[in-house]
Parts: structure tokens; sequence; C-alpha cells
């Protein structure tokens, strides 16, 4: 029983996450963000919310995966997965929320910076768990490009 409950708070973690963020981008997502001038390669707006509730998911079974394991330093590898959350939301708020993408693109370089420190730790604990953050690194290098040519671009 325990094990199945830490499952599902293991993948309810990153998804209350991903619904906190989301809490910033309803208003601009009508009004502000389709006016802003994007690059040739910006996905469409349906994608977003499959794609992202699919990585967290993943992150919340690589979580789960880790959390199975007693080992040294657990303090040291859950606070980078809370900080990467943490990153994760505060993206939101500035992209959206402040209306601030300069600000939020630096925030989402500390986000990959945590994600790819988030992975190695994850994979010396699990392989499969570090494997399954790098669809997460992936979307969120290109969520990079993104806000970079955003900010260049408006």
């Amino acid at each position: 029983m325990l094990t199945y409950l830490k499952f599902i708070i293991s993948v309810a973690i990153p998804l209350v996450a991903g619904f906190a963020g989301s809490l910033f981008t309803s208003q601009s997502l009508e009004d502000w963000y389709p006016a802003l001038r994007k690059p040739f390669f910006t996905p469409p707006n349906w994608l977003f919310f499959p794609v992202w509730t699919t990585l967290f998911v993943l992150m919340g079974i690589a979580f789960y995966l880790v959390w199975q394991r007693n080992f040294a330093g657990y303090r040291v590898v859950l606070y980078l997965y809370c900080l990467q959350l943490v990153a994760n939301v505060l993206w939101s708020w500035f992209f959206f929320g402040l209306r601030r993408p300069e600000w939020a693109l630096v925030d989402i370089l500390v986000l990959w910076v945590l994600i790819l420190a988030c992975i190695v730790s994850f994979y010396r604990i699990s392989h499969l768990a570090g494997y399954l953050l790098l669809p997460y690194l992936g979307w969120v290098s290109l969520a990079s490009f993104l806000n970079y040519f955003i900010v260049r671009l408006n």
C-alpha cells in the first residue's frame, strides 16, 4: 500500500506544480501572448498542454524510482528536484504572469542547469529515472530558444 501511495504522491507533486504554473498563463494566453512576435518554429498552442502533462508525469515516475531507493545524499537530490520545480513555476510567473520574457529567460537557463543536475543525480540512483527526465530537458531546451527569440523579436 505504501508503494502505491508513494507513486501517487510522486506523480501528483509535479502535476500540482504544473497546475500552479498554469494559473499565471490563462489571461496572458488570451490577450498578451498572441500579440507577441514569435519565431517560425513556435509549436502550436494546443501542443503545450499534452506535452507538459506528459513531462510532469514522467518527472513524477522518475522521482518515484529515486524515492524507492535508500541511498546517501537523498536530501541533495530532493532539494535539486524541488528547486527545479520552483524554477519551472517561476518561469510561468515571470513570462506570463509578469509578462517579463527577459526575466523568464534568465530563469529558464537556471531551470535547464537544474534539470541537468537532476538527470545526473537521478541517473546515479536509477538509470531509468535519469532517462525519464531527458524529454523534459529537450522540451526546456526548445522553450529556452523560443524564450530567447521572443525577447529578441519583441
